[in-house]
Formats: C-alpha cells, structure tokens, sequence
C-alpha cells in the first residue's frame, strides 16, 4: 500500500474510537500525535496501542521490526498546541456533544495551521451545526468510521454547508490513502449512512424478540448464518442484483409489490423498557457465555480474515465518480 499524501497527524480524543485511529494512522507510516484532555485516557489509549501491536505479533500479522515501526511514529502529548503543530489532518474524536464539539473544534481551528483539515469521528452532528461561525469553517469535515476503525475500513465522508469541495475530495484521497473506504455522503440526514441502515434492521430484530416472533439466537443466526453471509461480499443493491438473471431492476421489479407489503407491516413503535433490555441481555449472554474482550479479538481476528480473502479474489468494480464532493 502507498503511503497516504498527508505525512503527519492529530487524534484528539483518545477513547475507542481515537486509540482505533492512532493504529489506523500508524499502520499507514503516518507521524501521529495523540492528546486527550484527560491524561489518564490518553496512557489507557497507549497501553491499548502496545498491546494490540503485541497481539498483532503473536498472531503473525507483523513483525516485530514493523511494531516497532509503529510504535515509534506516536507520540503522546501535553497539549492540544503540541498535537495540531505540523499536522496536515486532525482526527477529533471528542465527546459526542455538539456544545462539546463546537468549543474543541474552535480550539483547534485557532490552533492548527490554515491549510490543515479538521475531521470528526461524529456519528450523528451535521459538521455544519459543528464549524457555524469558525474561521476555519471550510477546511471542517465529518470523517465517521465504523467501530473499530482499524478493523472495519468503512469512513462516512461528509462537509458542511461552508465545507470547501476540495477539502472533501482531499479527505476521499487521504482516506483511501490510509487503506480505508470512503462512504460518500451529499447531505447530512441524521444518523448518516451506516447507523440508518443498521438502526432499520436493530429495530425489526428488537420487534422479533419483543413479539415473540422469534428469540435473539434466531435474529442472529439469521443474520450470521444467512443474509450476513452475502452482505459481507455485496451490499443489497449488488444481491439483488446477483439474484435475477437479468439485474437489480428485474429483481425489484419481479418482487416490488411483496417489499411494498412487508414495509407497510414493519413496526416503527418499537422502545426499549427495563423488561425488554433484560430478555434481551439474558438471551444474549446465554448465547455467547465467553468475555466481552474475547468476543470482540474473535470479532476483529474474523473481520480481518474475510478482508484478506475479499482481496485475494476480488470482485471487478468500476471506481467511485468524482461528480459530486458532499458539497450542498
């Protein structure tokens, strides 16, 4: 993989999510400094940082000459001003608060330089509630990815209002750059792409089980065992078009009128309450008995698996076109 164009980096805010970054940024051979306004966060993000380059070891995936490669391009610092100071990207992953968001992104806007881009982790503000009267509201941008960033490649990539267009397509660059892949958005709509999408299936899953329809094993298998299984290779436009002989259309075509009676049955009452959350939390743990933290390595060690498959024998896609930046 190419080094991505931008050499050096900040991640502000060092949580899950940030930490996930310095391993994004580092993998890719970017200098990166790391700040969070808590310093005990920021040391629990290093040991993360460590110990995912140890883990990363004893499973093959890299030699010890290259974690210490990695280990080498972080720096953890003192201040927002250390951070920002020759950075030409800023990952912030702050708080999600627009108050809270909107005072960090102004301390960096004032702190970084002119030509730096300013990225958010943000899974549901509008950049452009987020950069409203900064200075520096042009260089602002959504760059939300999916959790864990460093295991899961997609990034929802979306500007302001007052976002400049080559900002955006700058950003698109560095992130296929950083071997991420960029989910390009033209208009803000709560909850963006992936969260929409996933709040849609999270929502008939709960109405299952609530129902009594079906348990939580069965939801899971069915999309473990079943749907997930073609999802992890094509998305649903691309199913439905493996899934006629003659495309997606013919495919929609032929079945529209059974999709237009299951939308029209499809709940959208459906709240969570303390007897649901325990069903819900009793099934789950029954199902999977192991750790949360041995969950989440199988998670992460599979994921990491089908995307070396995926790229041995890869499917032909024609590229992104470059008509339109996320520019409203």
């Amino acid at each position: 993989m190419k080094k991505p164009d931008i050499a050096s980096v900040a991640v502000v805010g060092t949580g899950v999510i940030g930490r996930s970054w310095i391993q994004v940024f580092a993998r890719a051979g970017c200098r990166v400094r790391a700040f969070d306004q808590n310093p005990e966060q920021l040391a629990r993000a290093m040991a993360w940082f460590k110990a995912d380059l140890k883990d990363l070891r004893s499973r093959g995936e890299i030699k010890k000459r290259e974690a210490k490669a990695r280990w080498d391009l972080v720096e953890a610092v003192d201040s927002l001003e250390d951070a920002v100071a020759g950075a030409g990207y800023v990952q912030e992953s702050g708080p999600e608060n627009l108050a809270a968001k909107r005072a960090l992104y102004a301390e960096i806007d004032r702190c970084a330089a002119p030509r730096t881009i300013i990225g958010s982790s943000t899974s549901t503000i509008d950049m452009t509630e987020v950069a409203a009267g900064l200075p520096g509201a042009a260089r602002c941008i959504v760059a939300h990815p999916v959790n864990p960033p460093h295991v899961v490649p997609a990034v929802e990539i979306l500007g302001g209002t007052e976002t400049d267009r080559k900002v955006v397509k700058r950003t698109i660059k560095f992130m296929m750059g950083l071997g991420q892949t960029p989910i390009v958005m033209y208009r803000f709509a709560p909850g963006f792409v992936m969260n929409r999408l996933q709040s849609a299936l999270v929502r008939e899953a709960v109405d299952l089980v609530k129902s009594g329809v079906c348990d939580v094993q069965s939801v899971d298998d069915a999309i473990r065992e079943g749907l997930g299984l073609r999802w992890a290779l094509l998305g649903p436009f691309g199913v439905a078009n493996t899934n006629a002989d003659h495309g997606a259309a013919e495919y929609f075509a032929r079945f529209g009128e059974s999709y237009h009676a299951l939308w029209d049955d499809l709940k959208t009452d459906i709240r969570f309450d303390d007897d649901l959350l325990r069903r819900i939390g009793k099934q789950t743990d029954r199902m999977l008995p192991s750790t949360h933290q041995t969950q989440r390595a199988w998670r992460d060690r599979m994921v990491g698996r089908i995307r070396r498959l995926k790229a041995e024998d890869p499917l032909p896609l024609k590229p992104r076109r470059r008509t339109k930046t996320g520019k409203r």
